[in-house]
């Protein structure tokens, strides 16, 4: 079963059991599947990495923005964004914590022979695609700053 009919079942899941949350998270899913999908020089059919990647910029766009409403004292606009985060969640690899990212940065930065603050413009990029997927790109440049400092 690939990624796109997964989530149209889980479509029709909820809107049998009426749940609007993951109907709404799921709906924005596969419209931004459909995009991919139909964009110039798309492919036949989206990836499994691919949809992975959208999952995630679709979770990422709404931690911004409940950090926003929060901040702005509007939990209402907050709890629907959170509901929709936990939509998106459940099919994300589980986030990678921060005591393995520090030991695989290390690892990296050993085997790149860098070791000063100086380097960071070349351990960032190695760093980053050597992690695309387990963690926040934020998250990767705060430890590795810790790291070489």
């Amino acid at each position: 079963m690939t990624f796109t009919e997964k989530i149209n079942l889980e479509i029709t899941t909820a809107m049998k059991a009426r749940n609007e949350a993951d109907l709404r998270a799921l709906r924005s899913i596969k419209a931004a599947l459909l995009l991919a999908a139909t964009s110039e020089g798309a492919g036949e059919a989206i990836t499994e990495e691919q949809a992975l990647k959208i999952v995630q910029k679709l979770a990422k766009q709404r931690k911004e923005s409940l950090d926003i409403f929060t901040q702005q004292n509007r939990p209402d606009l907050a709890a629907k964004e959170q509901e929709e985060l936990t939509v998106f969640e459940r099919y994300l690899p589980k986030p990678m914590g921060d005591e393995e990212i520090a030991a695989q940065l290390k690892e990296l930065l050993l085997a790149n022979n860098i070791s000063t603050a100086a380097d960071f413009g070349k351990a960032m990029p190695l760093a980053m695609k050597h992690l695309a997927g387990k963690a926040d790109g934020k998250k990767i440049s705060e430890l590795l700053k810790q790291i070489l400092n």
